[in-house]
């Protein structure tokens, strides 16, 4: 394809892009293929000649978009979104173009220095401190991981990226019953072993309880054990549960442990000025995570990772050989030393035009309407008779299910609500997930897609109450 061919195809796919965006909500939120499907309408072995990228793109709509579950639908309330906007779009065509691998300063001066400035925005909007430095990494799970090795490596002098573990160090992590997997997952990556992560009790409303914290640390002290990270979140996966940053922070410091804070969805919440008491203790924090692709209306990936102390960050990560060595290095920001990856794409770019496009005022308004949104929702659960609210609503995730006429065991409620779940989202009309909350099975909503509106929400509610209602009789 020369640059003719390209422009012209270039043109056609910007144009499909503007009707598919525009009629997004004619598409089953839910992709309605089954297993296989896709995979049987492809060929078993490539083509030996090239094909004319009309036929390719022919494909395109015939073969995969059936197989595409519509995450930029406003009717998508699953997970927790991945949320994309037009000027996040734009950006990423341009960093496309570019084709920039943006490892060091010099192999992008303009990418290192827009980020450094990017991440100085985010860090401000979000209230946290002035000496924090950001950077930014493909997800929340692989900057947790980069904080749990840093404070592997700084518990331990730096001995283990040195030596590798002895078998003496008995390192112990903490993080609640309701954080999320990530947590767990980069305990193994980082070779301390799943049991040295301890699962901390949680309160009513779901978050991490203080004082069992504190008993278990004390514990595993006594019992020869090193404390050395507790991962507090602001907004579990379940119910947006919110840690006490301050209570956890106070243990940490009087312990000598590392407080890592996984912010992953809530952490957008923050750029509102009534959200701020979320951190409050943050001058406890050592390193911190939220990800502008969920709620922020960028494109994934890009995840915005603080930290207090840059110099141990890179002191874990860093590694020169020869062929990296750069006339600026120590005077400049080089990335490729503040985390895993060596290469990196240009991500800086699309969080400059969000952010430019929106304003922070134009932001803080959509973040305060899908809170808002949640509200309205969880009131008319509360409302209702046949439905039962399961967890406080602090932003935008509703979890609730429905209970019927009283004369449903819990087994039973479980097997119906799942019935109910299924049948929603096989309508193509919307599409939300589940989570067990005190072992029961629980719908789940959230109300922040970047283009959801009150009508939106209100009509997914209807539709559930429809559906429970006559599911409930057959």
């Amino acid at each position: 394809m020369d640059l003719k061919e390209f422009e012209k195809n270039a043109h056609g796919l910007v144009d499909w892009i503007v009707r598919y965006l525009e009629s997004i909500e004619e598409y089953p939120v839910k992709s309605l293929s089954q297993p296989g499907e896709i995979y049987n309408q492809l060929p078993e072995n490539p083509p030996l000649e090239g094909e004319e990228f009309a036929r390719i793109f022919k494909d395109f709509n015939r073969i995969i978009m059936p197989g595409i579950t519509h995450w930029q639908s406003p009717s998508f309330f699953a997970y927790f979104p991945a949320n994309s906007s037009p000027p996040s779009l734009l950006a990423e065509m341009l960093i496309s173009a570019l084709g920039a691998q943006c490892m060091n300063w010099e192999t992008s001066p303009a990418a290192a220095e827009l980020e450094e400035r990017v991440l100085n925005w985010l860090r401000d909007m979000t209230g946290l401190p002035s000496e924090f430095e950001g950077v930014i990494q493909d997800t929340a799970s692989t900057a947790t991981l980069a904080a749990i090795i840093t404070a592997r490596e700084k518990i331990t002098g730096y001995a283990v990226n040195e030596d590798g573990f002895s078998g003496s160090e008995k390192l112990r992590a903490y993080c609640s019953t309701e954080a999320h997997s990530s947590v767990e997952k980069g305990i193994r990556v980082a070779g301390l072993g799943r049991k040295s992560l301890v699962r901390v009790a949680v309160r009513p409303d779901f978050s991490l309880d203080p004082e069992d914290l504190e008993r278990a640390i004390v514990s595993d002290i006594k019992n020869g054990y090193k404390p050395f990270m507790v991962v507090a979140a602001l907004g579990t996966t379940s119910t947006t549960a919110l840690d006490p940053i301050r209570e956890i922070g106070e243990l940490c410091s009087k312990y000598g442990i590392w407080l890592h804070v996984d912010a992953a969805l809530a952490g957008t919440a923050l750029i509102l000025p009534e959200f701020g008491w979320m951190i409050e203790g943050k001058e406890y924090i050592d390193s911190f995570v939220f990800n502008p692709h969920k709620w922020m209306f960028t494109n994934f990936d890009c995840t915005a990772y603080f930290v207090k102390d840059a110099a141990s960050l890179i002191r874990t990560f860093e590694i020169l050989p020869e062929y990296l060595k750069t006339r600026t290095r120590g005077g400049v920001n080089d990335y490729r030393d503040w985390g895993i990856p060596l290469g990196r794409r240009f991500r800086a770019l699309k969080l400059w035009f969000v952010i430019r496009s929106y304003g922070v005022e134009g932001l803080r308004e959509l973040i305060r309407s899908h809170i808002t949104y949640a509200s309205e929702l969880a009131g008319r659960i509360e409302q209702h008779p046949m439905f039962e609210l399961m967890a406080p609503v602090p932003l935008n995730t509703v979890v609730f299910r429905f209970v019927g006429r009283g004369h449903h065991n819990t087994d039973s409620l479980d097997v119906l609500n799942e019935k109910i779940m299924h049948n929603l989202n096989d309508s193509g009309n919307l599409y939300m997930t589940h989570t067990r909350i005190n072992g029961k099975f629980c719908l789940r909503m959230v109300t922040a897609q970047t283009n959801v509106t009150l009508d939106h929400v209100l009509r997914a509610w209807e539709q559930v109450v429809e559906t429970s209602m006559k599911m409930e009789t057959e």
